[in-house]
């Protein structure tokens, strides 16, 4: 009888085990098996790719191929003509004070929706889950009706017939001409846009863990310097999130201007639909849309960079 022994074969003999065989393949597996949900995953995401490529980057690619194009004498657009006259012109000072004046009343919109939005988010993070619901509710009611709609209530409130004015006369303060001035417009933007910042802000102080607060206390810090050093940092990524989603269609409101500001108020996107549909200078009007959309796409991958990923 002969008797067979394994041995493990020798380094220089050529040939492996099926241990070692196991471990040579193991990498590619892993790679073949990445590439694999590579491809499902691309699979998945194929409709929302084709939604992006018809909905944002083909019009995008259009507004910057009408932003360089040339207006004629006849008020039509020669797009064989590519030049920068357009870009120019977003120096000339009726556009300068345009852009100024939308910039300052989106960030005065902004600042003050901050103001009012903080201590009621966190005034809501505090409560019972019942009157948390019920405060919700609240603040997503102004969404069930239309923006149209509501932009001309305020209108019907600051008119000289309004109520506002009519309570004013009762006190003996006289009328209040604050229709169709900038006030009016950061009034109807902020009371718009206000929800925007107040859900951001709430879910970032919600997740705020109570007990680092009363530490705080603890350790002898004032109620400043308990939100100063604990509430405030803990919350910059609602902060950054609300501020964002005011801000940018603050810039570029349409509606309440026009309904709220009369001709008094032109914002930048007031004078771009002029652009288009008035003045049929589209080069220009596509300029100062690819400036607008450019400062938005922006804003946005701030947002997702530093306050969407933490909410």
């Amino acid at each position: 009888m002969t008797t067979v022994i394994d041995t493990p074969p020798s380094p220089g003999s050529g040939a492996e085990g099926p241990d070692q065989a196991a471990l040579r393949a193991t990498p590619e597996f892993e790679r073949a098996a990445a590439r694999a949900d590579s491809r499902r995953g691309f699979l998945l995401s194929l409709p929302a790719y084709a939604y992006l490529a018809l909905f944002f980057a083909i019009p995008f690619g259009i507004v910057i191929v009408y932003s360089v194009a040339t207006r004629n004498r006849i008020g039509g657009t020669d797009l064989a003509g590519w030049n920068l006259d357009s870009y120019r012109r977003l120096g000339e000072p009726i556009v300068r004070d345009i852009l100024f004046r939308s910039v300052w009343i989106a960030l005065l919109t902004t600042v003050i929706c901050l103001l009012v939005a903080y201590p009621f988010s966190y005034f809501l993070s505090t409560r019972s889950p019942t009157v948390r619901n019920l405060m919700l509710v609240f603040v997503m009611i102004p969404f069930w009706t239309n923006f149209l709609v509501r932009n001309y209530a305020w209108r019907v409130i600051l008119g000289t017939d309004g109520p506002l004015n009519t309570v004013s006369q009762a006190l003996g303060l006289g009328p209040q001409e604050i229709l169709f001035t900038h006030s009016a417009v950061i009034i109807g933007l902020v009371y718009g846009y206000l929800p925007f910042m107040i859900l951001p802000l709430y879910a970032a102080i919600e997740r705020i863990d109570p007990s680092l607060l009363e530490a705080s206390r603890d350790l002898y810090a004032s109620g400043t310097q308990s939100f100063r050093e604990v509430l405030l940092p803990l919350s910059m990524p609602g902060v950054v999130a609300g501020s964002i989603l005011v801000f940018v269609p603050s810039l570029g409101a349409y509606v309440t201007p026009q309904i709220l500001g009369g001709g008094k108020s032109t914002m930048l996107g007031s004078y771009i639909v002029v652009q288009f549909l008035t003045a049929r200078n589209w080069p220009l009007g596509a300029s100062l849309s690819f400036v607008l959309m450019t400062v938005m796409l922006a804003a946005t991958l701030i947002y997702f960079r530093t306050g969407g990923r933490n909410l």
